[in-house]
């Protein structure tokens, strides 16, 4: 029995300021699949997996995280240079060719900065429930969130940082699906992993990357290669919120996702076969709201 990530091929790729690990499965057009905050490769295993029939997948872990080593690891993360590196990725792995892109959470922040900015390398993008707190009519509120759970992870420790989080955000995590047994090696490895890189992505990513403000007038004008998605149990809480604004700004209809704010691992299924209609085209709309 084939286990998740079992198919995938390893690889590095040194870029400014730190070194990546990626990983490379299956045959067809490239897809680069993002994570989110504090994720890696292996979180993305059974979506990726899924869509390994159709497109060469692309995952790694983002600068700072996991087996991708920053120079400087104690200082902020960028959305541009996330960015950089997704574009510095699919140049090394479709040179010729422009590539699918699809972003979850913090991900996909990165994908709608990487369409604006090198739309050249993107043939179509999903960005499911950007955070960028930034668009919201009462943006500060939510901003101050995130300086909340960051004071609270140092005077109180991780778990206080994370009830307050959840808390702030509204019941938008669901229950990863049960399985059967102990977990697979390398799902065991990814859980520590997880864990330890969740203080740094609150002290170094949650901020920066709430605050970041898309180009949305570079995005309308590529509006026809990108659908913004929402979990269907995430509205109306604050997750959605972003994702819904921005796709009425560009004349978009919100696409549906099963599951909430983590419905790619919750889900992964049903995920994979959405992204692979509207990244092809079979389903992505753009009528405005």
């Amino acid at each position: 029995m084939i286990t998740a990530g079992e198919s995938t091929t390893p690889h590095r790729l040194p870029v400014p300021g730190a070194t990546l690990h990626y990983e490379i499965r299956g045959a067809g057009p490239a897809l680069l699949l993002l994570p989110g905050a504090g994720g890696d490769a292996a979180v993305l295993d059974p979506v990726a997996d899924a869509l390994a029939d159709t497109f060469t997948v692309i995952t790694h872990d983002p600068r700072g995280y996991s087996r991708s080593a920053r120079d400087a690891p104690d200082s902020e993360q960028r959305v541009s240079a996330h960015a950089e590196d997704a574009r510095r990725l699919l140049d090394a792995v479709s040179p010729d060719a422009a590539a699918y892109v699809a972003g979850a959470s913090s991900g996909a922040i990165v994908t709608l900065d990487l369409l604006a900015r090198f739309p050249e390398r993107v043939r179509a993008a999903v960005a499911h429930e950007p955070p960028s707190w930034s668009v919201l009519p009462d943006a500060a509120e939510h901003l101050a969130l995130f300086q909340e759970v960051y004071e609270t992870l140092e005077s109180e420790g991780l778990a206080a940082a994370g009830e307050r989080f959840l808390r702030g955000v509204g019941p938008v995590m669901l229950p990863a699906p049960e399985s059967d047994g102990a977990p697979s090696p390398r799902t065991a490895e990814m859980m520590r992993r997880l864990a330890a890189n969740a203080p740094s992505a609150i002290r170094h990513e949650f901020r920066s990357f709430a605050a970041y403000e898309p180009d949305l007038a570079a995005l309308s004008r590529l509006a026809g290669r990108l659908t913004l998605a929402v979990g269907e149990r995430t509205r109306p809480h604050l997750p959605s919120r972003p994702a819904t604004l921005i796709a009425g700004k560009l004349g978009l209809t919100p696409a549906l996702y099963p599951g909430a704010h983590n419905g790619w691992s919750t889900h992964p299924a049903r995920t994979a076969g959405l992204l692979r209609s509207h990244l092809l085209g079979d389903t992505r709309r753009h009528a405005t709201c």
